[in-house]
């Protein structure tokens, strides 16, 4: 069978090989025609559409360390899978070997320590949902079904990062599966400069099967939703936005959203598919508090829905799992911001108005608090002016519409990232982004990466990723 080489090449894998890999694993081996094998390859975004040559379930530490070697003795290219969700596609290489890290979804959670161990194939919503049950949860993202192990080693922000900084800020160690297919621990006192490097210099350096968090007490129910109004009310919405924004207590994290109004039941018939504002807000804090903290949005105006309540965190994290299927095509552009300028609020008015199709949207998620803490130096994320995010998300269904829709979001980029801090966000960046943009998102880490990079895969075994070559 014909597989692709790490020097881009490719070979003929014979099958007495192949054979032998299949016995040494304990998951399964899926070649294109077996059963299972689409469903391993299809990742969340369908723009990106590759074809591994092989597929191998890994069902735990074993069965990885057993793919790098053989990929290693093949001089095979190699590729992960955690959650699939990167917009880039980056698990996912034509001719390459995938470890499939989808079923390695356990969690346990030490109640004394605080700590959770989660395995590399979970989802959000599997951490959440242990953890939750004491009363804890873990800085994640937004989306329920995003994989734990891109989110963290990109960096990672959700609605608890106010408070407590990048989800890669509260990572206390990993379980790491070296290019020479040794399982290593990192950690602040244990191979300190890789767990450096993997706190936001992304799938560059081994192969993550475990990540332990630090957890911090949170629900059972937090106040959290949206509240919605026509697009006609954008720019009262949006300067009740900033004011709120800048004033905000940590508890208290605040996201506007601009797009075609969704089919959701909360929002009357005759508004679907027609412009809307809308601000999603979560007060992790007590319930009362977050009652006070939220009431200058309920009241402002005359919203067309409302489902800013009190809620189980749980079911806030998977709230907007609806509004990013698996399934559809997506492009992005992204921005990190140091405020939020009037002048800005016009073009996010104006380019919401462009949207071109019923799922984009313009977005604002609001950072600022424990991360503008930390020296630059803390982690590769870095970033640590930011206080937005600009979010400027393209999504539709058909590949005929992809010129129209990428151009949207090129064009709106463009003219607003004049209000850049200059840096952004390297798990919001699309395929056909270059170097310039990796130096955007990691900027004065570079070096040191290179550096990690040459200690711990000099090879460049792991190169399907914002690759950072051996220094």
């Amino acid at each position: 069978m014909k597989v692709g080489l790490m020097d881009g090449g490719e070979t003929d894998l014979k099958q007495n090989a192949v054979d032998s890999l299949r016995m040494r694993v304990r998951g399964a081996m899926l070649l294109p025609g077996d059963i299972g094998y689409d469903e391993s390859c299809t990742v969340w975004n369908v723009m990106i559409a590759r074809k591994p040559a092989l597929v191998v379930r890994c069902l735990g530490i074993a069965d990885v360390m057993v793919c790098i070697q053989f990929a290693r003795q093949h001089s095979l290219l190699l590729c992960i899978k955690g959650g699939g969700h990167n917009i880039a596609g980056l698990s996912t290489a034509d001719g390459a070997l995938m470890l499939d890290m989808s079923s390695m979804r356990g969690v346990w959670v030490d109640v004394e320590k605080k700590v959770a161990h989660a395995q590399a194939g979970c989802l959000l919503g599997d951490v959440d949902r242990e953890t939750q049950l004491h009363g804890l949860a873990a800085v994640l993202g937004f989306i329920s079904l995003t994989g734990i192990a891109g989110l963290t080693l990109g960096g990672g922000f959700g609605y608890l990062t106010r408070r407590w900084g990048w989800t890669a800020d509260n990572v206390v160690g990993m379980d790491v599966v070296t290019a020479d297919a040794q399982l290593v621990r990192a950690s602040s006192d244990e191979n300190a400069d890789l767990f450096w490097g993997l706190r936001g210099g992304g799938g560059n350096f081994g192969v993550v099967t475990g990540i332990d968090y630090k957890l911090f007490p949170v629900g059972p129910d937090v106040v959290g939703g949206l509240v919605a109004w026509p697009a006609s009310d954008a720019p009262g919405v949006l300067e009740v936005y900033r004011t709120l924004a800048e004033q905000a207590p940590p508890e208290l994290t605040l996201v506007i959203i601009m797009r075609p109004a969704p089919p959701a039941p909360w929002l009357p018939k005759d508004m679907h598919g027609k412009p809307i504002v809308a601000m999603l807000a979560c007060y992790s804090g007590s319930a009362e508090e977050g009652e006070k903290a939220v009431a200058p949005i309920k009241s402002f105006g005359k919203p067309i829905g409302d489902v800013l309540v009190r809620r189980p965190y749980t079911q806030l994290q998977s709230l907007l799992d609806a509004t990013q299927p698996k399934g559809r095509r997506y492009y992005w552009k992204s921005e990190y911001l140091s405020r939020i300028e009037p002048a800005l609020c016009e073009k996010v008015i104006e380019h919401a108005a462009r949207i071109r199709s019923p799922h984009s949207a313009v977005i604002l998620f609001q950072l600022g608090g424990a991360l503008n803490q930390l020296k630059e130096e803390h982690s590769p994320v870095g970033n640590r002016g930011a206080r937005y995010v600009l979010n400027i998300t393209g999504s539709w269904e058909r590949a005929e519409d992809d010129q129209a829709n990428i151009d949207w979001a090129r064009n709106a980029w463009i003219d607003m990232k004049t209000f850049s801090t200059g840096g952004t966000y390297i798990n919001f960046l699309t395929v056909d982004e270059g170097p310039e943009r990796i130096e955007a998102a990691l900027g004065g880490g570079l070096g040191r990466l290179a550096e990690v990079k040459a200690k711990w895969d000099p090879q460049n075994v792991f190169r399907t990723n914002r690759n950072i070559k051996p220094a």
